[in-house]
């Protein structure tokens, strides 16, 4: 098991950011969540999920192997953040 590439910490939200670079770890798909969510068990933070690209063309290239509930950051549009909702569809009323 690989440790994560980057971890930050978010001291007011009691937050932990678990950040893969795509070009050298690769996405975060349900499997590398699996890894981290284990090597974490008994961590009482949040737990937040995010894959860096260099540009959108990287991203759309990956787009179908990342996980729901993570998010997507772009360095090349570095002030947006893509969340991949994993909410189920819920039909109107």
């Amino acid at each position: 098991m690989e440790k994560p590439q980057t971890v930050l910490y978010r001291d007011d939200k009691n937050w932990i950011y678990f950040i893969e670079s795509v070009t050298s770890v690769g996405s975060m798909d349900a499997k590398r969540i699996f890894e981290i969510a284990e090597m974490t068990k008994n961590v009482v933070a949040g737990k937040i999920f995010v894959t860096a690209f260099l540009d959108f063309k990287t991203y759309k290239r990956f787009s179908e192997t990342l996980a729901w509930d993570t998010e997507v950051w772009i360095a090349e549009m570095p002030e947006h953040m893509i969340h991949l909702n994993g909410d189920k569809f819920l039909e109107p009323r």
